[in-house]
């Protein structure tokens, strides 16, 4: 029996889907105008052991997540590349379906692009208009908040948060401070599509209601996403389905928590902004993965690089205990492992029966307790690899040249007293399973792990 935290109830609840033979799940997928983020990479990781988990446990599972590829945010940074919208979301959605797929992300089923659904936001807008839920106003076209009795319910605002939170536009033409843009006008230089209020380009939150009613249906099973989605994205899209087609709409919404580096939030300005890219070059896409399983999906993540270098050495202990016996086919998942993840996706507590499991297999050598591990990890999305590749992949995965040149850069740093760069040179090092010695004499000599 699956036990799901829902947001919008606030505890865990059994999980009873709407349709056992046919399971629905959307996640809201990224804004294609950079590089994925460390950020935006937990709710992949997360919500893919979720689908790994649905799919042992029903006979049909349908998840989509979507790619927004309309928004201000991309126009603004093709112009400053100097290159077309277009190139720039194909070229970005590229780059980060290769990034998941290192982190090991299964691909879902169905991955829409607002750009291809137009027609759908458009129809459903119109819908909005003709039950006096949204009106126009000088080329735009509001939802009217007032309109919906229990706005603020998933989030649990009152009026005065809500207007905040939104970050509200204060526009001449809204009716209510709190009215939000299904539908704005757009200039020659930016993307648009016809309508019948003009020329324009759909509001944000109205992507996800028309894709998820698109493929899912007006009602399915779970919604995810991060926590930062639950107001106003979340709530909006909430008010727009419910409005549009009636109760219900979504049965458990899901959601991870935040992601911050060395305690604080992630910024280009303090330094401490990674992208998934950034860290596949200090360590294996498993390695992060894990890094983020050891922490609950609900619970804030606090990155470091200690915190990869030890999935790190966590991995190479598991990879150890594999190395050498029979490659065997992964049996069922261990009851202990599938008890863990059906209680709300418990991690952690997963990785303690895997750990268990490894000292079993080291203890006994038995090919039952190889594939036992092996579908613990297959489980979780780890251990994929055949052991001998995995340490012949470390050994290279920083050639010595580089190790070298870090080296000499963290001497510096340590000749300067810049003890915080010297630190984190030592655990990018370390995450790269290199080793160092401070002689006595200021020379630092190194090894691999």
């Amino acid at each position: 029996m699956i036990r799901l935290f829902n947001t919008a109830s606030g505890v865990k609840e059994h999980f009873t889907p709407l349709d056992p033979a046919h399971v629905r799940l959307y996640v809201c997928g990224p804004t294609v105008y950079d590089r994925a983020h460390i950020g935006n990479a937990r709710p992949v990781v997360a919500f893919d052991v979720l689908y790994r988990l649905l799919k042992r446990q029903f006979p049909k599972v349908t998840y989509v997540r979507n790619i927004t590829d309309v928004d201000d945010k991309i126009a603004a940074a093709a112009a400053t590349n100097g290159e077309t919208i277009e190139a720039l979301t194909t070229r970005t959605t590229v780059m980060f379906h290769a990034d998941m797929a290192e982190l090991g992300a299964l691909p879902p089923d169905v991955e829409p692009r607002a750009t291809e659904n137009i027609e759908p936001m458009i129809a459903m807008i119109g819908r909005l208009i003709d039950l006096d839920h949204a009106y126009v106003a000088e080329g735009h076209v509001l939802f009217h908040v007032p309109s919906m009795s229990d706005y603020g319910a998933l989030s649990r605002r009152d009026r005065r948060e809500q207007i905040a939170g939104a970050r509200v536009e204060v526009a001449p033409y809204k009716r209510d401070a709190a009215d939000f843009v299904l539908w704005k006008p757009s200039t020659d230089d930016l993307p648009g599509w016809p309508s019948p209020w003009g020329r324009g380009r759909p509001g944000w939150h109205i992507e996800c209601s028309a894709m998820s009613a698109r493929y899912l249906g007006a009602a399915f099973d779970i919604h995810g996403g991060g926590r930062d989605l639950i107001f106003p994205h979340h709530e909006n899209e909430r008010a727009q389905s419910l409005c549009a087609h009636g109760p219900p709409f979504v049965r458990y919404w899901m959601h991870n928590g935040y992601v911050v580096v060395n305690g604080r939030k992630m910024s280009k300005s303090l330094g401490n902004f990674f992208t998934v890219r950034d860290l596949l070059g200090r360590a294996p896409g498993e390695a992060i993965r894990l890094a983020m399983l050891r922490t609950h999906y609900r619970h804030p993540l606090d990155w470091t690089d200690s915190s990869l270098a030890e999935a790190k050495r966590e991995l190479d202990r598991l990879y150890r205990a594999l190395l050498g016996r029979p490659r065997v086919p992964p049996g069922p998942v261990p009851p202990a492992v599938e008890e863990a993840l059906a209680d709300d996706l418990n991690t952690p507590r997963a990785l303690a029966a895997v750990r268990a499991l490894a000292g079993d297999l080291d203890r006994t050598g038995k090919a039952d307790t190889a594939a036992a591990l092996r579908a613990a990890g297959s489980a979780l999305g780890i251990l994929a690899r055949d052991p001998d590749t995995w340490f012949a992949g470390n050994d290279s995965a920083m050639a010595g040249e580089r190790i070298d040149a870090l080296v000499a850069e963290r001497r510096a740093a340590r000749t300067a007293r810049d003890w915080t760069a010297a630190d984190r040179i030592r655990d990018e090092l370390t995450a790269a399973g290199v080793i160092l010695e401070d002689k006595p004499d200021g020379d630092t000599v190194w090894r691999r792990a």
